[in-house]
């Protein structure tokens, strides 16, 4: 198993790289988000890679991140989620917006995705539930452990608020709060700010 690679960068055709280790050229695909933070051509890169061994070829992923690998990993773990769709998602999605769309069950922000229909979003969704919703960290956590903090933060981004401003209203919620009283507190937090 090929775990990492690291030497020159020296093609980007999106979403292939090729990456010069020791003479030895590999061709790597990447997910968008991957791809843009690398350098350019002619640096040094290093990739955490997944190798995909088929019949009929051994396909080599790349990321920047663990946290990218192991979403990957958690993707193509579900039935009927190929490599290429599970690149796909975390091309149109960072790894912390794919894990609070899981937490929060929100099947648009996958539709929004080339590739992925409205079942294979709410597959990607009850597969992935408990495995990587459970790494979104900090506020976004704290809105999603209820279902009235999550309805709360939904109703504070349909008034026009950001998500970045309604993760931190909510965060300000006292847990077990219901659902009108949330956003009354989450809307009085928000005025103060």
């Amino acid at each position: 198993m090929i775990g990492r690679l690291s030497g020159t960068l020296l093609e980007k055709n999106p979403p292939a790289v090729v990456v010069d280790v020791g003479g030895v050229a590999y061709e790597v695909d990447v997910p968008m988000s991957t791809f843009y933070n690398l350098g350019a051509v002619g640096e040094r890169v290093t990739l955490l890679t997944h190798l995909v061994v088929r019949e009929d070829a051994h396909l080599l992923f790349g990321f920047g991140t663990a946290s990218e690998r192991n979403a990957f990993r958690e993707l193509i773990r579900i039935s009927g989620v190929g490599a290429r769709t599970a690149l796909a998602v975390l091309s149109g999605l960072s790894v912390d917006e794919l894990a609070q769309a899981v937490t929060l069950q929100e099947s648009g922000r996958l539709t929004k995705i080339p590739g992925i229909g409205k079942k294979t979003a709410e597959r990607l969704l009850l597969e992935l539930k408990g495995k990587l919703g459970a790494a979104l960290e900090g506020a976004g956590a704290a809105a999603a452990r209820s279902d009235a903090g999550a309805d709360v933060l939904r109703a504070l981004t349909a008034l026009g608020y950001s998500e970045k401003e309604a993760m931190l209203a909510v965060k300000q919620v006292p847990p077990g709060t219901g659902v009108s009283d949330g956003i009354r507190i989450a809307l009085k937090s928000l005025a103060k700010s």
